[in-house]
Formats: C-alpha cells, structure tokens, sequence
C-alpha cells in the first residue's frame, strides 16, 4: 500500500529560512513539495517551484488551486526594519495583505497554515517574552507583523504562528547573509565592524527552527510558540562569541549603542523569547551556540 504524502506549500522558499525547509522537507519522502516566492527561480535545491505574488489574491488563488497542499509555511515577509518604516504602503501589502492572502485560500481548502512572526510585536522594555505577553511594537515593521497575526487569528483558518528571532545558520553559497555569517566574513577580510552593545536576543539557528516546524506538520499543532536559542546575549557579545570560536580578531568588533547608529526605525533592546512552551509541547531542544558554530563553515 502506497504511502500518502503530506502535501507541503513553501512561501518565500529563496529567503534564508525558506531555503532551509526546502532542503529538508524536499529529502523527506513523506512529503510533496511545492515551493513559491516572488523570484522567476527557485535559488535553492532542485525542487518543483512555481512564481507567485502573495500581495495579489488570485496569484495566490492560483497557486493554491495547483497543488492543494494540506500544509502551508508562510516564509515570506519584507524584513527590512528600516525599509519598512520608509515604505510603509509596501511593507504593509506584503506582511498583513499577503498573510491574508495566504489565509483565506488556506480556509478555502481546510489546510493548515503556518506563519512566521518576530519578537519585533515587542517593545523590547521586559523581555524575555512568553507567548501570554501583551504585544506593543514600536517600529512599523513590528505593527505589520502583529497585524499578519492578528488577522490570520481571526481568519477562522487552521494555523501556527511561530516568533523567532535573529535567525542565523545560512549555507555561505545562498547569497543571503545572516548576522552571524556578515560578521563572521566581515572579520576574515580584516574589516572593522559596529555591533550594539544594548541589543538582547536570543538567536536562533535555523535547522533549530526547521526542525520546529517539521514537529508542528507530524503533531498537527495548532496556536502560537516561541522558538529561539538557547542562550540570551547582546548582538556585541554574540559577534565576540563568533570571533572567538572562528579564531579571528575580537578587537576589530566596535561596540555601540543602538542610539548612535541613528537608523529610521527603532529597535526593541531588552527582547528574546522564552521557549518552554516549545519546549513542552513541540520536544523542541535549542541548539547551544557553539554547537551551531561548528556547523557554519565559512
């Protein structure tokens, strides 16, 4: 008896943490794949790939209608914090009007969605975050996204949202660097780096978070969970952490305050998430940083 494959949709499969689910999910035979985003191509492994625009309904309409998946993954997002404050119209077409995209074909065939959501629906005054905090972002990219969550919560559409931040673990061929690639490649050039000091995060590795999700699809889970690293540290301490371990020159990492680089949107400074949920619900394990180091080669 042939086995029935779990039908997985990937949105935004070329950004760092799609690439991620492409890779695993394509080599798991209990799943089918499609992957879309925005580009012609998919940038990533060989899988079916098909182009769609999540801001228009029937690009999604569309694409849904061609694969009929039972699971959703809503990787896609305008990330750009600074952008996003500048480009308000844009930011917020892609993360609140495509999330609603996405879920209302979602609801359309009973599949299940999962999103993934920021720390950044934060203020950042007391964190580490629970699941249970109350929401207050202070950037406009921080609003977007609480108002995707918002939004596909009422939808009436089976869903997950996974918060995350700070998320690191990139392949160095996929173009797309993450903090801790940039810092890493920076600091082997000899290039001197700005890092801030008043940051706090928990960041999280991204086959941590693939994982998490692969757990969510077999357990059918439902509601929303924090998934982040196992340690918490400033943006500063956690580039000295990469110097260390990659033996490259700490002393070219110039520590500074959020404040002095003047950028347009502002950042939540005491953040992180708290993972005990996950940790209960989903067995999910954050890997420790240096373990994940010896992972990223360079």
């Amino acid at each position: 008896m042939d086995l029935i494959k779990k039908r997985i949709l990937i949105i935004g499969s070329n950004g760092k943490l799609g690439l991620g689910l492409a890779r695993r999910l394509s080599v798991n035979g209990r799943y089918e794949i499609l992957c879309s985003g925005i580009e012609e191509k998919q940038t990533g492994p060989g899988v079916d790939y098909l182009q769609a625009d999540i801001t228009r309904k029937n690009s999604i309409k569309s694409l849904f209608h061609n694969f009929f998946p039972d699971v959703v993954i809503n990787a896609a997002g305008y990330t750009n914090v600074d952008l996003c404050e500048t480009n308000k119209e844009l930011s917020w077409n892609i993360n609140v009007k495509g999330t609603e995209n996405i879920a209302i074909s979602s609801w359309a065939i009973d599949a299940h969605m999962i999103h993934i959501s920021t720390d950044y629906i934060f203020d950042g005054k007391e964190g580490p975050y629970t699941e249970e905090d109350v929401p207050n972002p202070i950037s406009y990219y921080g609003r977007t996204k609480l108002a995707a969550e918002n939004s596909l919560r009422t939808s009436g559409t089976r869903y997950t949202i996974l918060r995350t931040n700070v998320l690191y673990g990139s392949n160095p061929e996929d173009g797309r660097a993450d903090f801790a690639l940039w810092a890493a490649e920076s600091l082997k050039k000899e290039k001197q780096i700005s890092v801030v000091t008043d940051q706090m995060n928990n960041p999280t590795y991204i086959p941590d978070l693939v994982n998490a999700v692969i757990n969510i699809i077999e357990m059918e889970k439902q509601g929303i969970y924090n998934i982040g690293g196992a340690e918490l540290l400033s943006r500063y301490d956690f580039a000295v952490r990469i110097a260390e371990h990659y033996g490259l020159n700490k002393e070219l990492i110039i520590p500074v305050t959020t404040e002095s680089l003047k950028q347009p949107a502002p950042r939540p400074l005491k953040s992180g998430l708290i993972v005990r949920k996950a940790e209960r619900e989903l067995g999910f394990t954050p890997t420790p940083i240096n373990e994940t180091l010896e992972h990223i080669s360079l």
